[in-house]
C-alpha cells in the first residue's frame, strides 16, 4: 500500500479549490491537512462548497498559519502567487501551482499577456508543465509543477498530434467557448446571472492569454478568441487549421490514434452521425477526460475540436493527475468519475 501524503490547498474557497477538495478527499493516498481562505478562516469548508456537506469536518485556516506539508496546491489568483512562491517552496517538497504565474517561460511574454511584470523570473524555468499527455517524463521527478489553463489544455491536446506529425500549417486560429465558472467564484458584475444568462459574450475577440501557452507547447503561431456561454462548467475549442500537402482524414486518424492510444484521459470522438459526433463538454462535467475530434472540409482545411470540464481536466483534475504521475501511482487514482448523461 503506497504511503499517504499530507496535502495543503492555498485558495481553497474558490471553485478550483473546491474541486481540489472534492478530488483529494476521495483520493486513497492523500490526507488533506489544510485548506486556506483568508476570508472564511475558522468556518467549515462546506460554507463555500455545499457539495462537501457530511464528507469532511475540515475548516478553513488562515494562509498565514499554514504549516509544512508533503504537497502544496496553490490555487490563488493570477499574479498573486509569484510573490509567495518562495514561501510555498519552503513549506512543501512538491508544489503544484494552478495559477498562470509559472506557465510561461519568458517573463516578457508573461508581462505582455498579464499586464504586470513577473516578480520571480528566476523561478520560471524550474516548473514542469502539468499536462501528462505531453510532459509525463518531466513530471516523474518534478518538485515544481505548473498546471496549464483550461482552454490551453484543450487546444494543446487538440493540436499536438497533428502538429507533431507535420500535418498542419503553422498558422492556426483557436476559437474557444467557456462556461461561467471559468471566471472564478469572485467574478465581477459582468458575470452575474442577469448579465450572463442567455448571452454569447465575446470577451476576448483577439489575443486571449492562453494563446501564449498554446504556442509555447505546440510551436505554432496561434491566434485565439474566446466567448462566454451560458453553461456553468465546460470548455470547447475549435482549432481552424490548413492541412499540409496531401494530408487528409486518414492521416489525422493515424496521428491521433498513435499519440493517444495509451492515454487514460483522452478519448477520440469523431463520428459521422448521431447527437454526439464531436466533443461536447456537457457530458464531461465532473470528469477528468478531454475528448478530442476533428472534421476535414475537403478543401485543404480541418477543424480540430476538444472539450473538457474546465474545473477538472482543465484545473484540479490535471493537478491530481500530475501528482499521481509524480508519485508513481496509477494516473486514474482518485479520478475515476466518468461524467453524467443526461444532465
Amino acid at each position: 500500500m503506497p504511503e499517504r501524503v499530507r496535502a495543503g490547498i492555498v485558495g481553497a474557497s474558490g471553485y478550483i479549490g473546491g474541486e481540489l477538495l472534492r478530488l483529494l478527499l476521495g483520493h486513497p493516498h492523500v490526507e488533506v491537512a489544510a485548506a486556506t481562505s483568508a476570508r472564511l478562516a475558522g468556518r467549515s469548508v462546506d460554507t463555500a462548497h455545499p457539495n462537501l456537506r457530511g464528507v469532511t469536518d475540515l475548516t478553513f485556516v488562515s494562509p498565514e498559519t499554514l504549516e509544512p506539508v508533503d504537497v502544496l496546491f496553490a490555487a490563488a489568483p493570477h499574479t498573486q502567487t509569484m510573490a509567495r512562491m518562495p514561501e510555498f517552496l519552503g513549506l512543501a517538497g512538491l508544489v503544484v501551482d494552478l495559477s498562470a504565474d509559472f506557465r510561461l517561460r519568458d517573463p516578457a511574454v508573461f508581462a505582455r499577456y498579464y499586464g504586470a511584470p513577473h516578480t520571480a523570473p528566476d523561478l520560471l524555468g524550474g516548473f514542469a508543465c502539468g499536462l501528462p499527455e505531453l510532459y509525463r517524463k518531466e513530471l516523474t521527478d518534478a518538485d515544481r509543477i505548473s498546471v496549464p489553463g483550461c482552454m490551453a489544455t484543450a487546444a494543446i491536446l487538440a493540436l499536438a498530434p497533428a502538429a507533431a506529425a507535420g500535418l498542419i500549417e503553422p498558422d492556426v486560429v483557436v476559437d474557444a467557448r467557456t462556461g461561467s465558472s471559468g471566471s472564478g467564484a469572485t467574478a465581477g458584475p459582468a458575470n452575474t446571472h442577469a448579465e450572463r444568462s442567455g448571452a454569447l459574450r465575446v470577451f476576448a475577440p483577439a489575443g486571449h492569454r492562453h494563446e501564449a501557452e498554446i504556442a509555447q507547447a505546440t510551436g505554432l503561431a496561434v491566434r485565439m478568441t474566446a466567448t462566454g456561454v451560458e453553461a456553468v462548467r465546460g470548455v470547447q475549442v475549435l482549432c481552424h487549421v490548413r492541412l499540409t500537402g496531401g494530408a487528409g482524414e486518414r492521416d489525422l486518424w493515424r496521428a491521433y490514434r498513435e499519440r493517444y492510444a495509451d492515454e487514460p484521459f483522452v478519448r477520440l470522438v469523431a463520428r459521422r452521425r448521431g447527437p454526439h459526433r464531436l466533443p461536447d463538454p456537457k457530458i464531461l462535467a465532473g470528469a477528468n477526460f478531454c475528448d478530442v475530434g476533428f472534421a476535414v472540409d475537403g478543401r485543404g482545411g480541418a477543424t480540430l475540436v476538444a472539450a473538457l470540464d474546465n474545473l477538472v481536466k482543465g484545473g484540479a483534475g490535471g493537478a491530481v493527475q500530475s501528482l499521481n504521475v509524480r508519485r508513481g501511482w496509477p494516473e486514474r487514482t482518485g479520478l475515476a468519475f466518468p461524467g453524467l448523461h443526461p444532465v
